[in-house]
C-alpha cells in the first residue's frame, strides 16, 4: 500500500470515528474530498448525510447525486438506498423500474433487505410483472439470513398458497422465526395458526401467548384476538375486565366489529367494571419487541 492509499483509508477511518462521535461537521469535511476522488464508501457515508439531513441540510437531490456515484462502482448499500430513493421517489421521479433493476443489483451481491423488498416488487407487480414464485425465491434467500420480515412475507406465500401449495406447515415455521425476532405481525398470525389448528395441533394456550406478544408491541388485531380470548375464556381463565381493556386498546382504530363486540360485552358487565377497564385502557403503554 502507497502512502497515499494510506492517507486515504485513514482519513476514511477518522470520518468513520467522527460519525460514531456524531460529529457530523468533521465527518462531512473528511468524506467530502474523499468521495470526490472517487472513493466509493465515502460517497455513499456522504448520500447517507444529505438523506438524513445529519451535519448538511437534508437534501434528497445530492443524495441520489452520490448514491448513484456508489452505486456505479457496485457498493451494495448505495444501490439499495438509491433503489429506495427511486421507489419513493425521494430526490429523483418515482420509477419503479429502476428501483427494481437496483434492488437486483443489491439483491444479487446478497443484501437481505434488497432481496426482501424485491421479492415485494414481485409479489405487487411494481416494475415487474406479478410473479409470485420469484417472489418466493428473493423471500427465502432473504428469509435464510434471518430477516424477519422476509420470514413474515415468506411465511404469507406458503399461507395462502401463493404460486406454490399451500403449506401450513411451512407457513408456521417462517412464521415462528419471524416472530421470536418480535415481528409483530408474525405473533399475530402464529397464535392464529395455533387458534385455528393450522400447521400445529390446535391450542388456545399458545395462541394466546402470541396474541399477547403482538397485542403488547401495539397490533390492533392481536389486541382485538386477546381480548376475544379474555371474554370467551378461551387460553385464559374468563375476564370481561380485561377482555374490555383489550378491545377498548385495539377499538382505538373504532373497527366495526370491535365496537359491535364491546357492545356486547358491556352488557354483561357491571359500571364498576367497566370503568376499571376503560382506566386500564387509558394507562396502557406498548412495549418495544
Amino acid at each position: 500500500m502507497n502512502d497515499e492509499s494510506q492517507n486515504i483509508d485513514d482519513n476514511f477511518e477518522h470520518a468513520t470515528d467522527a460519525y460514531e462521535r456524531k460529529d457530523y461537521k468533521t465527518e462531512y469535511k473528511l468524506l467530502l474530498p474523499l468521495a470526490e476522488q472517487g472513493h466509493a464508501k465515502a460517497q455513499y457515508n456522504l448520500g447517507s448525510m444529505y438523506d438524513l439531513g445529519n451535519g448538511v441540510p437534508q437534501d434528497y437531490k445530492q443524495a441520489v447525486k452520490w448514491y448513484q456515484l456508489s452505486a456505479e462502482q457496485g457498493d451494495a448499500e448505495a444501490q439499495f438506498n438509491l433503489a429506495q430513493m427511486y421507489y419513493e421517489g425521494q430526490g429523483v421521479a418515482q420509477d419503479y423500474k429502476e428501483a427494481e433493476k437496483l434492488f437486483q443489483l443489491s439483491a444479487e451481491q446478497g443484501d437481505a433487505e434488497a432481496q426482501c423488498n424485491l421479492g415485494m416488487m414481485y409479489v405487487k407487480g411494481e416494475g415487474v410483472a406479478q410473479d409470485y414464485k420469484e417472489a418466493e425465491k428473493w423471500f427465502r434467500l432473504a428469509a435464510k439470513q434471518e430477516n424477519a420480515t422476509a420470514q413474515y412475507n415468506l411465511a404469507i406465500i406458503y399461507d395462502e398458497g401463493r404460486g406454490v401449495e399451500k403449506d401450513y406447515k411451512e407457513a408456521v415455521k417462517w412464521y415462528r422465526l419471524s416472530a421470536e425476532q418480535g415481528y409483530a405481525n408474525a405473533q399475530f398470525n402464529l397464535g392464529w395458526m395455533y387458534d385455528e389448528g393450522k400447521g400445529v395441533p390446535q391450542d388456545h394456550k399458545e395462541a394466546v401467548r402470541w396474541f399477547r406478544l403482538a397485542a403488547e408491541q401495539g397490533n390492533a388485531t392481536g389486541q382485538y384476538s386477546l381480548g376475544v380470548m379474555y371474554y370467551e375464556g378461551q387460553g385464559v381463565p374468563q375476564d370481561y375486565v380485561l377482555a374490555l381493556m383489550w378491545l377498548n386498546i385495539a377499538g382505538s382504530n373504532e373497527n366495526e366489529v370491535d365496537v359491535k363486540q364491546r357492545t356486547i360485552l358491556e352488557k354483561q358487565m357491571t359500571p364498576k367494571e367497566i370503568e376499571k377497564a376503560q382506566d386500564m385502557a387509558i394507562n396502557w403503554k406498548p412495549t418495544s419487541k
